[in-house]
């Protein structure tokens, strides 16, 4: 989608910050064999900064603060961010960092970068969607990406579970994640 300008945003500027107001990381999960929960994670920051020259090796650099985790039910998420699950007070934040590229930067492509749990890092793949570019009515340029993809949470130290009597566990082992963020070009 390219906006009034001259040349599509993403090839003028190099440096994005995200918002934050206007984006989410949200996950799901098994819950006792029958159905998922769904949370997500409220307090998050993050840079890309785009070679003109060569989009499709960006430098993404996001941190999700661990102890946001949101899941609406307080006990829960207390739980969540105990050492039984993210142990928040000893691992603050979790962290993404991608850096190369496969696909059509201007439509649908892969990421490729190293996530990080827990001080356990391990590469995965984000399955883009470029959702649009342009200005905002306060003359902001501004970027937007959907994307997906899912992870084993015991590959990073997310072990917990209890088995059930009626066989299974309280717990699935696939989290699936779904973000969608903004970004504006730094100034």
């Amino acid at each position: 989608m390219t906006t009034a300008f001259a040349q599509p945003i993403a090839e003028t500027a190099t440096n994005w910050q995200l918002d934050p107001v206007h984006s989410s990381v949200d996950f799901a999960v098994r819950h006792l064999m029958i159905a998922s929960v769904k949370g997500s994670f409220d307090e998050l920051a993050g840079s890309v900064t785009i070679d003109p020259e060569n989009q499709s090796a960006p430098s993404v650099d996001v941190t999700i603060q661990t102890a946001s985790i949101n899941t609406r039910q307080s006990q829960r998420d207390a739980h969540l961010r105990s050492p039984d699950f993210f142990d928040a007070e000893q691992f603050p934040t979790l962290t993404f960092k991608g850096g190369r590229i496969e696909g059509d930067v201007d439509s649908e492509f892969k990421l490729f970068g190293n996530l990080t749990i827990r001080d356990v890092t391990r590469p995965i793949v984000l399955d883009v969607t470029k959702e649009g570019e342009g200005s905002d009515p306060w003359g902001n340029n501004r970027l937007g990406f959907s994307a997906t993809t899912k992870i084993d949470r015991r590959d990073f130290g997310l072990t917990w579970n209890q088995a059930l009597e009626t066989g299974g566990f309280v717990v699935g082992d696939e989290i699936k994640i779904s973000i969608d963020v903004q970004f504006t070009a730094a100034k």
